[in-house]
């Protein structure tokens, strides 16, 4: 899932550049892994994504 974006300080909201089913590479120890329902997901910032892959 991806969220909507995040608010800039003008209160404008600034779109994400990553979309859903899309591949990306991050750093080893970026974002935080959490259990929902016996699903295993990886939460993280956009910021933290070091790539989007074609």
């Amino acid at each position: 899932a991806v969220g909507t974006g995040k608010v800039a300080d003008s209160g404008q909201v600034i779109e994400m550049q990553v979309n859903v089913g899309q591949k990306v590479l991050y750093g080893k120890y970026s974002g935080t892994e959490v259990t929902v329902e016996g699903e295993d997901y990886l939460i993280m910032r956009e910021s933290d994504i070091f790539a989007i892959l074609g």
